[in-house]
Parts: structure tokens; sequence; C-alpha cells
């Protein structure tokens, strides 16, 4: 391997580390929405998320689209829809119907959805390795977190799996649909757009904000700093560095953190399953960040 090669290898994996930080976050959000949030409000929630972020991001960049690119508004409002809002209220119904287990292994077929969309829109066939290993992810996904008695609410299983083909979607075009924008004003954009959208249904849906306390106050910050802010600025950067593939494979993290903060916080138990699961998971993830970079080029999809 030379010089260059081996520096633009170890980018590849410093891109990879520093997106991983964008799933860790949102890994949180269980935690910090049963246990610091006002119940039964998923929709303020994920308002409260997004809209604020996308507010301060916008006003911080001071970086507008071309109000004469029609053709970037739409992708723009494409984009907000699948990784916001749509998504967003979608994960919502599905975290309320169904045991977060059922919920998170629907999820995990992102990565192979997102091959898909590579493999017939793009005409590159992800390497064997990548597809081989997207699925056992979503194999240690099901070890690592269904139980033997888990509910599958038809309405809420729809909803996760829809939810997870807008991510996925919102990926893959977000790599392809390359922006002029700065990340961060194309990551503020995208937040504001899609907590736009949903503010009706936070509207007609949730009840009204009881009184907010400091510990209440405290948790909407986070979400909105961290776990918006932050964590889609990181993802947006990776999207636009490393190969779509890549990156979705990384949202497996998400869930692989909620465990262990539920584990290490909440003294939820563990198994020697769920054990096999998280390292099968982790495996999956790092099998398919190995076979994309030698793959594709760095900056290639």
């Amino acid at each position: 391997m030379t010089s260059a090669q081996s520096t633009a290898s170890s980018s590849v994996w410093l891109d990879a580390l520093a997106t991983a930080l964008g799933p860790v976050i949102w890994g949180s959000t269980y935690i910090v929405t049963t246990e610091l949030l006002p119940p039964d409000r998923p929709f303020i929630a994920a308002l409260l998320r997004t809209l604020p972020a996308g507010l301060l991001l916008v006003l911080w960049c001071r970086r507008w689209p071309a109000w004469g690119d029609w053709v970037g508004w739409r992708r723009l409002l494409v984009l907000a829809a699948l990784n916001i809002g749509v998504f967003q209220a979608l994960l919502f119904v599905a975290a309320y119907r169904l045991p977060g287990g059922v919920a998170a292994v629907v999820g995990a077929v992102g990565p192979l959805v997102v091959m898909g969309l590579t493999w017939a829109l793009d005409h590159r066939r992800p390497p064997a390795l990548a597809l081989v290993a997207g699925a056992l992810g979503v194999l240690g996904m099901a070890a690592l977190l269904l139980s033997p008695g888990a509910r599958w609410d038809m309405v809420g299983v729809a909803a996760a799996l829809v939810g997870t083909l807008c991510m996925a979607a919102g990926t893959f075009w977000s790599r392809r649909w390359r922006s002029d924008l700065p990340v961060l004003a194309f990551t503020g954009w995208q937040l504001l757009a899609g907590g736009v959208m949903l503010a009706p249904v936070a509207w007609v849906v949730d009840p009204p904000l009881p009184a907010l306390t400091p510990t209440h106050i405290a948790g909407y910050l986070y979400l909105s700093l961290a776990g918006a802010l932050v964590a889609y600025a990181l993802w947006f950067r990776g999207i636009a560095r490393l190969p779509s593939v890549a990156v979705s494979s990384l949202g497996l993290l998400s869930p692989v953190t909620a465990v262990l903060l539920g584990w290490a916080l909440l003294g939820q138990a563990m198994t020697g399953v769920s054990l096999v699961g998280m390292l099968v998971v982790l495996a999956s993830i790092l099998a398919v960040q190995w076979a994309m970079s030698h793959a594709v080029p760095p900056g290639g999809r």
C-alpha cells in the first residue's frame, strides 16, 4: 500500500468514526424520552427535537438555496420528508405500538435496502461481503433485542418498515442529490422543513404540554442540540464523504447504544444471547465498512 493509499484509507475510517457518533447519540433518545420528558407526547418530542435545531443552523449559516432553483427546492423538501418529517412520525408510531426489539429488527434491514437501491439505480453491485454482513446484522439485531414473546402489531410493523424505507431512501438520495450548500446549512434546512411538516401532526395528535420542569427542559434541549443538530450534521457529513451503504450500516449502532445505556443506567438485563447478538452486529458494521472502503474510492457512491 502506497503512502497516498494509506492516508486515504485512514481518512475513510476517521470519517466513519465521526459519522458513527450520530447513531450513538440517537441511541440515547429512548432513555432521555422515558426518563426526562413528559409522557405520551411523541410528536411534540419529534417537533421540538427538529424545528429549533433547524432554525439555529439556518440562522447560523445564513446560506439559502437558490430561490430560482425549483429542482433544488423540490429535492430539499423530498429529502426533508424522507429523513426528518415522515421518518420521525413513523418512528414514534412504531415506538408506541411495538416493543423496541421488534422495531429495531425491522429497522435493521435499512442497509440492505440501500444496497438494493445502489444496485438497481446506480448499477453498482455491492460486494458479496457487504451483502452477507448486512444480512448478519439483521440476525444479530434479532438475537440482541427480540424476546420469545415479542408482540408483532401489524400497524406498528408497517410503520417501522415504511419508516426504514424512508430513512434508507433519504440516505441514498442525499448522497445522489449533492447540494451546493455547506453540510451545516444542508442539515439545517432539512431539519427546519421536516419540523414544519411535523408541526400539524403534533398539534392534532398530541395533548398540550404540561407545565415544564427543569428536567423536561433539559431533556428537550438535549434532544434538539445533541440528538438533532449535532447528530444529523455528523450524519449528513458522512453521507457527503462515504458510500451510502457504509453510512446506512452505521445506523445499527443506535439500538446497540440504547441497549448498553439501558443496562448501565437502568439496570436492564442482558443475556448471553444478547451479548452474542451485539458482537454479531458490531462485526457486521465493521465488515460493511471494510468492504465498501475497498470497493469504492473515497468520495464515490
